[in-house]
């Protein structure tokens, strides 16, 4: 008897240019268009499993060993529904012999190599895991950009996993949202040098989810419709040009700019969503304060801060700068565990709190260890679902 099944594995991503709101909360249709990163799957992935079987009694999910509930209608049924009408549409209906696949239960087993839920894109790598899965188990002959069209109902970041390198979700202008996709600014080849500090201030679940939070905003922040006609536009524009160019200077300042309006908008929220903590802030001021020193020695950015709706900072910066980087975070956040060094950058040796010359180290208190909970590495990746099986 002939088994069905196909594995794939899709990347973390994580936004410059912020996705905040819905205009169709159904088919998932962003205010805005945005911009991300991909991340290295050697560091950050989910992993999907898929099987197709008529001896399965319904669509089953397993998400890290734990069974979860498809719910009729909802996000993952929707996906799953659309790439079994793809099946029938562009495989079965056109060839005799093909197998009726689109009429099987499927199960379906993903797991993520970090924590769910924490505020690191897991559900953008997932449901990008699970499109990527189901189409090769599916067979269907689609373009990354158009199984972006699926995956964004899943998630709506979850279409710029679909890409490897620097990413762009348009945000389109069609009530049917065909014209809503991801689209490759440039691949990791062309910026290869940027690298990612990624500071997990907490691996619980957010208080306020994405999904919830940004409805709120839409319906009453008068910030947000400002950054949807005037700032988001000039943003994406701008940023597209400064990664063409591997102009990291413009690229920072970009990057922590529309940070911090992310979150001015979630205060501009009616009641007001606080997704920072004084951890997060207090990363803030030391990353400012690295800048500070590095515009009056080089006249040039070094790192760029972002954060998601989450306390989790991400600290962008080209490879050359990560140990200065990472020797600060560990002064100001002593590590409960040793820095997984997974590039080498400290050779043998550990590694030491410490600040550049003339930074000035009142700019932020030192915490207990433990108020970052753990420090990831890593870089562009090239990103693209691997096919494991």
């Amino acid at each position: 008897m002939s088994v069905y099944q196909a594995t794939s594995s899709a990347p973390v991503n994580i936004a410059v240019i912020k996705y905040w709101g819905k205009r169709d909360t159904k088919l998932i249709l962003p205010t805005n268009s945005s911009l991300s990163v991909t991340l290295d799957q050697d560091h950050l992935r989910s992993t999907t499993t898929s099987r197709a079987d008529p001896s399965f009694k319904k669509d089953t999910l397993w998400l890290n060993g734990e069974e979860e509930l498809i719910k009729e209608g909802g996000r993952m049924a929707t996906c799953i529904a659309e790439l079994k009408r793809l099946r029938k549409e562009l495989v079965e209906d056109k060839e005799a012999n093909a197998p009726k696949l689109s009429t099987f239960p499927v199960h379906v087993a993903s797991y993520n190599n970090f924590p769910t839920a924490a505020g690191l894109a897991s559900s953008a790598s997932g449901f990008a895991a699970l499109v990527s899965s189901l189409a090769q188990l599916y067979q269907l002959p689609c373009s990354p950009s158009q199984l972006s069209l699926i995956a964004r109902q899943g998630s709506g970041s979850a279409c710029r996993s679909l890409f490897g390198g620097y990413v762009a979700w348009e945000m389109g202008n069609l009530p049917d949202g065909s014209d809503s996709y991801a689209v490759e600014i440039a691949p990791q080849s062309h910026w290869p040098d940027m690298h990612a500090l990624i500071c997990v201030v907490s691996d619980d679940k957010k208080g306020t989810s994405s999904t919830s939070g940004m409805q709120r905003t839409v319906d009453t922040s008068p910030l947000l419709q400002h950054r949807i006609k005037h700032v988001v536009p000039e943003r994406m524009a701008a940023i597209s040009a400064a990664i063409l160019a591997r102009d990291f200077d413009a690229f920072a300042k970009i990057t922590m700019a529309d940070s911090n309006q992310f979150h001015a908008v979630a205060l501009d929220t009616e009641p007001p969503i606080f997704y920072m903590n004084d951890v997060s802030k207090a990363i803030i001021a030391l990353v400012v304060e690295y800048n500070r020193v590095a515009v009056e020695t080089t006249g040039k950015l070094k790192a760029a801060y972002t954060y998601d709706a989450g306390p989790n900072a991400v600290i962008y910066t080209p490879k050359e700068n990560v140990n200065e980087i990472v020797q600060m975070i560990v002064k100001y956040f002593p590590q409960k565990e040793a820095f997984k060094d997974v590039f080498g950058l400290f050779g043998t040796e550990s590694v030491q709190g410490a600040v550049v010359e003339g930074f000035n180290e009142a700019v932020a208190k030192p915490f207990e260890a433990g108020a970052v909970k753990g420090l990831i590495h890593t870089r562009v990746g090239d990103g693209l679902p691997t096919t494991l099986a």
